[in-house]
Parts: structure tokens; sequence; C-alpha cells
């Protein structure tokens, strides 16, 4: 049985789809291999780095400044007894 030309144009189509994905992978892997193999990470240096940035997001937000002595007070409304 002959073959249409919507079939072969189909096939035309996913042997070109299957290519496109070949080629992708094929860079993607040469990529992954130009890349310089693992960064060292200093452990001492990332958590100072952690310890600057909290430091910088407390005072951002006035954590632990000498203004407000105890500052959970400030957040926490005053309790006083309500007769029920």
């Amino acid at each position: 049985m002959p073959r249409g030309r919507s079939t072969f144009s189909k096939r035309q189509k996913e042997q070109a789809r299957q290519q496109k994905q070949r080629d992708k992978n094929e860079r993607k892997t040469q990529k992954k291999q130009d890349q310089p193999g693992g960064v060292v990470v200093d452990e001492a240096e990332e958590l100072r780095q952690m310890r600057e940035h909290a430091a910088e997001q407390a005072a951002l937000f006035g954590i632990g400044s000498d203004d407000e002595p105890n500052s959970i007070e400030v957040l926490t409304p005053h309790s006083k007894e309500v007769d029920r």
C-alpha cells in the first residue's frame, strides 16, 4: 500500500524533531564538559557571608538595636486582664 503525501510529511517532521532533540542533548553534554569541575566552597567564608547577610537584615528591620532594649515587648500587645 503506497504511503500518502501526509504520511511522508509527518515522517519527515518527526525525523527533524528527533534530530533537533539529539543536537540539543549533545550541546547540553558539551556545555557540562566545558564547565570547570566543581567549585570548592570554603565553609568558613560561606558562614561569614551568611552572618553578614543576617546582620544586614537585622539592621534593616531594627532587630536587636540599642534603641529598643526589649524589642519583644514592642511586638507583643500589653496584656491586661479583662473582666468578663
